[in-house]
């Protein structure tokens, strides 16, 4: 299955939840979208849920001058979780990775003020809170997601997103209560290769997918 779009892969992932909302499955949702790729795709979930949307920032910690390798990732005030195996492999203490952490979370609070604009975060109490990503390689980011969300005391923690690893669906399955992925291609490269068009996206994309409205709005 080739998406064409975020839009695109948002509507038939919502076609599958929605079936799942009209047997039960999904009461009182609230939907939670890992930006900036995940917006769009949220968006198209809620809308057809009828269900509030929120963002919900998680941020990879990445090497020192060597940041797309992941070894962690963090959300919120949260600690962060790393990956002991990576950490094995690249000799890396958690005290090396300091500043790392603290750059992060600032950029995380940074987005999470912009985009909320003020507004608090939602109360999960008692509700389905359902975490949409376009996609998911490795599952570090999803897995901050997913422990961040479980402290608030939501109903139940459900990750929904268009494609997915298999090993990274094997991991996040004893995190979330459900996970939904349309998706789960053996021959898993990264999550752009399912997509015609994955522009990356900026913060004015994501409010407009959020509010109607630009950066300036």
């Amino acid at each position: 299955m080739q998406f064409r779009d975020r839009s695109h892969a948002g509507r038939e992932l919502a076609a599958r939840l929605l079936s799942r909302q009209e047997n039960g499955v999904l009461p009182h949702p609230v939907v939670l979208a890992l930006p900036r790729g995940g917006v769009p795709v949220a968006r198209e979930v809620a809308d057809a849920l009828d269900a509030p949307l929120d963002v919900l920032v998680a941020r990879k910690i990445g090497m020192p001058f060597q940041e797309e390798y992941g070894v962690g990732a963090l959300a919120g005030d949260d600690p962060p979780l790393f990956d002991a195996q990576a950490m094995d492999r690249t000799g890396l203490s958690e005290s090396a990775l300091a500043d790392v952490v603290e750059r992060e979370r600032a950029e995380a609070h940074r987005r999470e003020d912009r985009y909320r604009r003020g507004r608090p975060a939602p109360d999960l109490r008692g509700r389905t809170a359902i975490i949409v990503d376009d996609g998911v390689a490795t599952g570090s980011t999803a897995r901050a997601a997913l422990h961040h969300v479980r402290r608030q005391a939501p109903e139940r923690v459900v990750l929904a997103v268009p494609v997915c690893s298999p090993q990274a669906a094997e991991l996040l399955s004893g995190e979330a209560d459900d996970v939904i992925c349309l998706y789960q291609p053996d021959a898993f490269r990264s999550v752009g290769q399912w997509y015609d068009d994955f522009e990356q996206l900026t913060d004015e994309d994501v409010l407009k997918a959020l509010h109607g409205t630009s950066a300036e709005g």
